[in-house]
C-alpha cells in the first residue's frame, strides 16, 4: 500500500486566484502547445489489497456534508424546488443504477429463487441483465425472504444493494401494503449520491410493481417530500439527517406500520457523523421489525450500532476476502514520483492527454476542488467538480452528467468515493493521498469493479 500512494507537499490554495496568473499564463501556453513526453507512470498489477482492520476513528472535516443542515433553511427552498423537481422527472433514465458490473459471483443464479420471489420482481430483473447472484447476494436474499435480521459484510462491489432491495420489495408485496398504510420498508444510506443511486436501482426493480416509493435527503426541498410523505410512500430511501427532521417535525409521516429498517453502508454512517441522529431514529422506529444492516467494514462504531439496532438474533454473513476481489481485481495501478514544484504541471499533462477518457480526480478538501476547477476550466480544460460545499441540486446535475458521459474529467473529494457505480471510469487519480488506507479501497473501487455480471 504505501508505494501505491506518494504524499507530496499540496499547493497554497487562495480564495482567490490573482495571485495565480503567471501560473495560469504558464498552464495556458502549455496547453496551447502539444506536450512531447508524455507523464511516465510507474505501473503495479496490483493482486490482491488488504484492507487494515481496526476501529475506524478517521474524521473528515473537510467532507462532513451540509446535507442535513440545510433541511430547515426555508430560505432556500423556494428557488431550489423547481430545479429539483426537474431533476426528479429525469431520474428514470439518468441514475445509474445497475450498470456496474460485478465479479464475484455464486454458482446460484436468480431464477433459483422463483419459489420465493415474485414473477414480478423476477422479470424486473432480468431486464436489469442479472442472471447469477453474487456471493453476498446468495448467502443474504434467502434468510432475509424467511424474515430474520441479519448483518452483512462485503467490499465495494460485491452486490450489497439488490441483497437487501429484493427481500425489501417482497416484503411490501407479500403484505400487499398500499399507499394508506404508509412506509414500511425504510432503507436509509450515508450520502446523497448514494441514495440516489439506491433510489435509482429500486426503480428499476418496481418497474412491474404498483407500490409507491420515494427519496427524501438534505439539500432538497423539504415540503415536497412532506406533501408526498402524507400520500404515503412504501418504500423510502432517506439520509440520516433528513430522515430525522421528518419522524420529528412531519406530522402526516405514517411511519408506525414499519416492518422492516434496512442500514446501508452503517460504518460510512457512523465515519461521517450521524452517530447520534442513528440512536434517534432507531429510538422513534417501531421495535417490532426486520432490520438489515450491511457494511464494508466492521469496527466498534458499527458493533454498538448492530446491538441497538437489532434485537434478534441476526444471521451473519461475510463473503470471505480470498473471494471479495470485486474492487480490486483487474486494477492496474501505478505512480508517479516527482518534484512537489512540479505536481500540478504533471497533474494537468496528465489530464490534457486524457481527456477522450474518463477520470476521476481526487482532493483532500472543498477548497482544493474549488481550485483546481476554476484554474483548469480558466485554462480551456473542461473539468466538472463535486464536492461538500455544493448545493445539492448543483451535485445531482454534475453526477448524472458525469455518469452518462462517454468521456470527462471529474474533480472531487471522498463524497464521491464510497459505494457509488458510476459506469466506465478509465482513470482513477489521487491528487491528494487519502487520510486512511481504506479509503484508498474505495477510491480505486470506482473503476475496475469486474467483469462477470451487468
Amino acid at each position: 500500500m504505501k508505494n501505491l500512494d506518494v504524499a507530496i507537499q499540496p499547493v497554497s490554495y487562495e480564495k482567490d486566484l490573482v495571485h495565480s496568473q503567471p501560473l495560469k499564463k504558464h498552464l495556458k501556453r502549455l496547453n496551447d502547445e502539444e506536450v512531447e513526453q508524455p507523464v511516465k507512470i510507474k505501473k503495479k498489477k496490483l493482486k490482491k489489497v488488504k484492507q487494515q482492520q481496526g476501529d475506524d476513528s478517521s474524521q473528515e472535516t473537510s467532507e462532513a456534508e451540509p446535507e442535513e443542515q440545510t433541511s430547515n433553511d426555508c430560505s432556500t427552498e423556494n428557488e431550489e424546488q423547481s430545479e429539483q423537481d426537474d431533476v426528479e422527472e429525469d431520474m428514470s433514465d439518468k441514475l445509474p443504477g445497475s450498470s456496474t458490473a460485478l465479479e464475484i459471483l455464486s454458482n446460484r443464479t436468480f431464477g433459483s429463487l422463483k419459489e420465493k420471489v415474485c414473477e414480478n420482481t423476477l422479470k424486473a430483473i432480468e431486464d436489469m441483465g442479472f442472471t447469477t447472484m453474487t456471493e453476498i447476494q446468495a448467502r443474504s436474499i434467502p434468510p432475509l425472504l424467511e424474515g430474520r435480521d441479519l448483518v452483512g459484510s462485503a467490499k465495494t462491489g460485491s452486490g450489497k444493494t439488490l441483497a437487501f432491495l429484493i427481500p425489501s420489495v417482497e416484503l411490501i408485496y407479500k403484505l400487499k401494503f398500499m399507499p394508506r398504510n404508509g412506509t414500511g420498508v425504510i432503507i436509509i444510506s450515508p450520502t446523497r449520491e448514494l441514495s440516489m443511486q439506491t433510489f435509482g436501482v429500486l426503480k428499476e426493480l418496481m418497474k412491474y410493481h404498483h407500490h409507491t416509493y420515494g427519496l427524501v435527503m438534505g439539500g432538497t426541498a423539504r415540503q415536497t417530500e412532506a406533501q408526498k410523505l402524507s400520500k404515503g410512500i412504501n418504500i423510502l430511501v432517506a439520509t440520516p439527517g433528513r430522515l430525522l427532521d421528518h419522524l420529528q417535525n412531519t406530522p402526516d409521516f405514517l411511519y408506525k406500520n414499519l416492518q422492516c429498517l434496512v442500514i446501508d453502508e452503517a460504518d460510512r454512517i457512523l465515519e461521517v457523523g450521524f452517530e447520534e441522529e442513528m440512536k434517534q431514529i432507531i429510538n422513534l422506529l417501531p421495535k417490532r421489525r426486520q432490520t438489515m444492516m450491511f457494511s464494508a467494514t466492521q469496527n466498534k462504531k458499527t458493533d454498538a450500532l448492530t446491538a441497538l439496532a437489532l434485537k434478534k438474533e441476526p444471521v451473519y454473513v461475510g463473503v470471505d476476502d480470498s473471494k471479495a476481489e470485486a474492487t480490486v481485481s483487474g486494477l492496474e495501478q501505478g505512480y508517479v514520483v516527482c518534484p512537489s514544484e512540479k505536481r500540478l504541471l504533471i497533474l494537468f499533462t496528465f489530464l490534457k492527454k486524457n481527456r477522450k477518457k474518463k477520470v476521476m480526480v481526487f482532493f483532500s478538501s472543498c477548497m482544493s476542488v474549488k481550485y483546481h476547477h476554476e484554474l483548469f476550466n480558466y485554462i480551456d480544460l473542461p473539468v466538472m467538480c463535486i464536492h461538500g460545499k455544493q448545493k445539492q441540486t448543483k451535485r445531482t446535475t454534475t453526477f448524472f452528467q458525469f455518469c452518462n458521459a462517454e468521456t470527462g474529467i471529474l474533480l472531487c473529494t471522498d463524497v464521491a468515493a464510497r459505494g457509488l457505480d458510476i459506469p466506465a471510469v478509465d482513470w482513477i487519480v489521487q491528487y491528494d493521498p487519502p487520510d486512511d488506507p481504506k479509503e484508498y479501497i474505495h477510491r480505486v473501487g470506482r473503476t475496475a469493479r469486474g467483469e462477470g455480471m451487468r
